[in-house]
């Protein structure tokens, strides 16, 4: 029978045992993705295969457990929906064997087709005693709507794990105005890479597009931690993702810096769009977990980093028509000074801060950024959620716009 596949996005694999080998060789192989033979985009699938999946009988030749995880909405605007299988190490003791999964994920619309996914794992020689569990894992994101899955996961020896469940990615009726970045209905492979380049957007024709300017701290949650988790850089790439998306946005200028390591990560002037993959590589400079003893020599290092960013950007040559500052708080021991800002407070444009916060009411002050942007009268708003983000961006489009306006429609003095 032929049916559409598409790569299995594998989101690693973990031992629950000590043996090193293991460890190392199956968490190596588990996220390759295995390109699949096509003719004509079409690629077949075995006949035994199907009968299991079309069965819809839960099956255990191959001893493993599936826990399905149910859709979320992150702050991609995706929702992503996954499943964890667990199988004893010791029911793949022996010779070297294969792992092949396969699952198809149906949309409950008489619209939709099923989607077929399927990935291969190599599993080393593991010895007859070896005790634990190997756990490996799989996402894909999907639009709004109901599924119904088909699992299965067979070895070389033809022993069959199967499972079948129900997922439901649906919005909160609140939130139903929100557009997210997949159709209804629509099943797609998980993206890994959270800096590809954006596709090309369709601007608004106007004779000035409207240049915003983006400062945006890269850092985690947790200040003191030693390392920038996945969840927090999607949320802040994100941010930027959605706001150089808006069709009335026609040029960006970006400064990525890090607070902990007091370091400006990238920069790029007035462009058309933002430079996804060169941010990406900026990033992955960022090393937390190392001190820089010349920092530690400066009392006051983090304040001096922040007080001088702060006037050099506001007080560029380059004129934006919106200045937006983004991350999560910034708890300094001393805030910038107020005799540096307020030379630079009265600015022709509005000031923007998106809070990053997963968990506001742990700290419910305001941070060091903030107290800043109240110098600048700038509008604050918390991003704990997708939903937050969706609104925040769409409010300041609205205020950034009619800011514009107001000043192109105010005659000049002498007129």
């Amino acid at each position: 029978m032929i049916r559409r596949v598409v790569g299995l996005h594998g989101r690693g694999v973990g031992i629950g045992a000590s043996i090193g080998s293991v460890i190392v060789f199956l968490s190596a192989h588990a996220a390759a993705q295995i390109p699949v033979p096509s003719v004509g985009g079409l690629v077949r699938i075995f006949n035994t295969d199907m009968a299991v999946l079309e069965a819809q009988d839960v099956r255990k030749d191959l001893n493993c457990t599936v826990t399905p995880e149910k859709p979320i909405l992150s702050f991609d605007l995706k929702f992503h929906a996954g499943y964890d299988v667990t199988i004893p190490l010791k029911d793949l003791a022996g010779t070297e064997n294969q792992l092949t999964i396969l699952f198809r994920i149906t949309p409950d619309s008489s619209k939709g087709e099923p989607t077929f996914f399927v990935q291969h794992v190599r599993v080393p020689l593991i010895e007859e005693e070896a005790k634990g569990e190997a756990t490996l894992s799989g996402m894909v994101d999907l639009g709004e709507g109901n599924y119904h899955v088909d699992w299965l996961m067979r070895d070389r020896s033809e022993r069959v794990c199967s499972f079948y469940w129900e997922m439901d990615a649906s919005l909160p009726a609140k939130d139903r105005q929100i557009d997210l970045a997949i159709g209804a209905n629509a099943v797609q492979r998980a993206d890994a890479e959270q800096f590809n380049a954006e596709p090309p957007i369709e601007r608004k024709s106007e004779s000035q597009p409207l240049n915003i300017k983006l400062l945006v701290n890269f850092g985690p949650q947790n200040h003191d931690a030693s390392a920038m988790r996945p969840l927090d850089t999607l949320a802040l790439v994100s941010i930027l993702r959605r706001i150089s998306r808006e069709p009335q946005f026609g040029k960006f200028s970006l400064v990525a810096f890090n607070m902990q390591e007091q370091r400006v990560l990238y920069r790029q002037k007035s462009e058309d769009k933002i430079d996804f993959p060169a941010l990406g590589e900026a990033i992955s400079s960022i090393k937390l977990g190392t001190v820089d003893l010349k920092r530690l020599s400066q009392k006051h290092g983090e304040t001096d980093f922040l007080s001088e960013l702060i006037t050099k950007e506001m007080h560029g040559e380059d004129h934006p028509d919106a200045v937006v500052f983004a991350g999560p708080k910034v708890m300094l021991d001393e805030a910038v000074p107020q005799e540096t800002l307020k030379p630079l407070a009265d600015v022709e444009y509005p000031v923007f801060y998106m809070n990053y916060a997963l968990n506001p009411q742990a700290v419910p002050w305001r941070d060091s950024i903030s107290r800043a942007v109240k110098v600048f009268k700038g509008t604050e708003y918390t991003i704990s959620r997708p939903r937050d983000l969706w609104f925040a961006v769409s409010e300041m489009v609205s205020r950034i716009v009619k800011s514009k306006h107001a000043k192109s429609s105010t005659p000049v003095s002498g007129q």
